[in-house]
């Protein structure tokens, strides 16, 4: 067990605590369009209730918190994270604004997703909404780059949720999650790299640290990382996933899905399990090993969620163990 990974109290109520914006979700069936006739398919989606779902499914204590539409859907949300083991006691309801809404579609395999999250109720989301003893109440707090890209005060909500948990002694995990959709490249960078440099877990995406570093030269996005105070965990450098630790890079295989179905939420699934392990006291190496796993696992299904695997379903195959089909 790493240092890192031995300073976690496992005396605590959460192994994980995450907060940000949940959305309804309207999908059409097939590859049908939308604005075509036909049905809308309803679910929902959000990266850190995602990651809160996928980290219940595999045994970890979780909570997620957010503010939700005093609306049906808002509530639906809610019962069903609630349903999944995840605490929403801390989740907050207002009148004054709706619960956001994207729409997805699949067309000529090209995926599109239409957001409407502008002065929704999450993007109304404070530093006064805090729960600053909840948050000592966690060994790791999980965050992503999209709450800050909501508005000012969900900016300020984070660095203050990180500021809240450094102080408690609290381990920050943080995936930048890059969307363009929400605001430019020269608004998210200054952003996203402070909060990077306060994470104990630094989650990014080969492809984000491109954009965020403003090279393609992986010697310079190398020598970025080793700069970090935290550990890098580097999603999907070609067929390999990246430790960088300090002076020490580790490359690990990615773990190939059998089928692609759905890449929705595969980062998702893979923070999940990564958190899931250093939870459980495994070292870096088998943490992403187990992500890389659950990851995998996700997009061989459809959903934001609904693939997320059990620890029944990640151990057998971690162990190996054969599938009996009768």
């Amino acid at each position: 067990m790493s240092q890192a990974q031995s300073s976690l109290s496992t005396a605590k109520p959460f192994d994980v605590i995450t907060f940000g914006e949940t959305m309804a979700l309207m999908y059409p069936e097939g590859s049908r369009g939308l604005g075509t006739t036909g049905k809308l398919e309803q679910s929902f989606g959000g990266a850190e209730s995602n990651v809160a779902i996928g980290l219940a499914r595999l045994g970890s204590k979780v909570g997620w918190f957010s503010k939700i539409g005093d609306d049906p859907v808002g509530a639906g949300i809610v019962k069903t994270i609630r349903g999944e083991g995840v605490d929403v006691s801390r989740v907050r309801t207002t009148s004054a604004a709706p619960t956001g809404l994207m729409l997805r579609e699949a067309v000529r395999g090209k995926l599109s997703v239409y957001y409407y999250r502008a002065g929704s109720a999450a993007s109304k989301l404070t530093p006064d909404d805090l729960d600053h003893d909840y948050i000592g109440q966690t060994s790791i707090l999980h965050l992503t780059g999209i709450t800050p890209a909501l508005s000012a005060s969900c900016r300020e909500t984070a660095i203050a949720a990180v500021a809240s948990a450094k102080r408690q002694g609290v381990k920050v995990s943080f995936d930048p999650n890059l969307r363009l959709k929400l605001w430019s490249i020269d608004e998210a960078r200054p952003v996203l790299l402070e909060l990077a440099a306060q994470a104990d877990y630094f989650l990014p995406g080969y492809d984000e640290l491109k954009l965020l570093y403003e090279t393609e030269d992986e010697a310079v996005i190398l020598e970025q990382l080793r700069k970090l105070p935290g550990i890098s965990i580097v999603k999907s450098v070609g067929e390999e996933n990246w430790i960088v630790n300090g002076g020490s890079v580790v490359k690990l295989p990615f773990v190939k899905a059998d089928r692609v179905v759905d890449t929705v939420g595969a980062g998702d699934g893979f923070c999940a399990g990564f958190l899931s392990g250093i939870s459980r006291g495994y070292t870096l190496e088998q943490a992403v090993r187990l992500g890389g796993l659950t990851g995998s696992l996700v997009v061989q299904a459809p959903g934001d969620w609904e693939a997320l695997p059990t620890w029944a379903d990640a151990e057998r195959l971690l162990t190996g163990a054969r599938h009996i089909e009768r």
